[in-house]
């Protein structure tokens, strides 16, 4: 059943004033999601979840408060203000909260143009049975597979709705479809694990079942017969399947709630390359049919296209209106929150510049080294930049890969790591986070 959600987010605002707030913002999402398991080829597990999830924040003065409910009734609503302008007078004061000025807010958008939900229908559980199950079979055809762990299909509809007291109002939806696949090689203590997924907004876009089962299938027997690498440093490749965490990094050292705390090993970076001076890491929050577009912010200011990193250099931070006043700057239009939390800095789509070789090229000039397709746990050190992480793939010698690799960990630090990476030229671009494989110089290994 379809709620009127903008009605909804207006009545938590005049249930706000009523209260006694100085200002509110409300937020209303109503979703629907189904998700499907198979296991040898029937059914294992479905589920489904449809609801409404409402949140309130209000001020009093320069205290706030923010309460969530999933009951939509008019007694639920106001008690919901009632305790939460009760809340906000107990909290302490923050001189640098507050609703962005109405000359802040944009306006106009066109919601169509980034195609976020898919006009046809949710597909039935038969059909996402179908495709569980292809992706399963598929898998398990592959020579050297000896099980299947997991096949799921699954599908998202939410549409979300901010309203605030400052005269802002807008809302959109979003649709998702995905499957994975889990395939395991070899018997006993020699089994390996890997998999494949494709998610995307259209289902029109997805890849096949078939193909994303039996990529996880050769990824699970590629691994087989695994050994530790030698203890040492060398070259380390980051496949594109996991590239995108060295670029994550980077993101969160630039965010500006992490640089208002000062615990970023970026916090005196701003205008000092942090990247080869051909690289540049630009956001794009207009990419149609892509998770990570939005027409503007959870405070409803506009977002807009940046480059967070030109030409190798930190042009700036990550900012919502809060962490902005605290620095002294601007928001850029990142603010993110969820019902039951207050906004805070987020990064939209962004892709790093890509190179001129391929995966293959980069392999063939490192050498000796170590290809890395998965990595395992997470020693980072925010403030220093410090990096250890466990990582498996492959080993690489006179630049052919050899055998694959596991139970090894990488370590050294990302400043000086992301001043000497190589990217190659096969990032996806139907991803949020387009960034290719990249070559690190001189990692340190400890293997055996």
């Amino acid at each position: 059943m379809s709620i009127d959600l903008e009605k909804l987010t207006q009545s938590m605002l005049e249930a706000a004033k009523t209260a006694g707030a100085d200002a509110a913002d409300a937020m209303a999402v109503q979703g629907t999601s189904v998700s499907i398991d198979v296991r040898g080829g029937v059914l294992e597990q479905a589920e489904r979840s449809e609801g409404v999830d409402l949140g309130l924040r209000v001020f009093v003065g320069q205290r706030q408060a923010n309460v969530s409910v999933s009951d939509t009734s008019a007694d639920t609503l106001t008690t919901m203000a009632e305790r939460a302008v009760a809340m906000a007078r107990e909290a302490p004061e923050d001189p640098y909260i507050g609703l962005a000025n109405s000359d802040q807010l944009v306006t106009e958008w066109d919601v169509g143009a980034f195609e976020l939900s898919d006009p046809t229908a949710e597909p039935a559980p038969a059909d996402l049975q179908r495709d569980a199950c292809e992706a399963e079979a598929a898998a398990q055809a592959v020579q050297g597979v000896s099980q299947v762990q997991s096949a799921t299909a699954g599908y998202s509809n939410s549409v979300v709705h901010l309203a605030a007291s400052n005269g802002f109002s807008g809302g959109y939806g979003r649709t998702s479809r995905a499957v994975s696949c889990v395939a395991i090689a070899g018997e006993g203590d020699q089994m390996e694990r890997d998999f494949d997924g494709d998610g995307r907004t259209f289902q029109a876009d997805m890849r096949s079942p078939q193909d994303v089962g039996r990529i996880a299938g050769e990824r699970a027997v590629e691994r087989l017969d695994a050994r530790q690498p030698p203890t040492g440093a060398y070259p380390v490749l980051f496949d594109e399947r996991i590239s995108s965490s060295l670029v994550g990094h980077l993101l969160a050292a630039a965010n500006g709630a992490m640089i208002a705390r000062g615990s970023s090993w970026l916090r005196d970076h701003l205008g000092r390359d942090v990247l080869p001076k051909e690289l540049s890491i630009i956001e794009d929050p207009f990419r149609p049919r892509i998770s990570g577009s939005r027409p503007f912010d959870a405070e409803g200011l506009a977002t807009r296209r940046r480059e967070i990193v030109k030409d190798g250099t930190l042009t700036g931070w990550t900012l919502d209106l809060v962490n902005g006043r605290k620095l002294e700057l601007d928001s850029t239009g990142n603010a993110a929150r969820g019902v039951s939390s207050p906004p805070s800095p987020a990064s939209w789509n962004i892709a790093l510049t890509q190179g001129s070789k391929s995966r293959g090229d980069l392999i063939a000039d490192m050498g000796t080294g170590l290809l890395i397709t998965s990595l395992i746990g997470s020693t980072i050190n925010p403030n220093t930049g410090d990096y250890s992480r466990g990582a498996a793939g492959f080993w690489v010698e006179n630049g052919e890969i050899t055998h694959a690799v596991n139970e090894c960990t990488i370590a050294g630090n990302l400043l000086e790591m992301l001043k000497t990476i190589t990217p190659a030229n096969d990032a996806r671009d139907y991803l949020s986070r387009v960034v290719p494989s990249v070559l690190v110089e001189g990692l340190t290994l400890a293997g055996n």
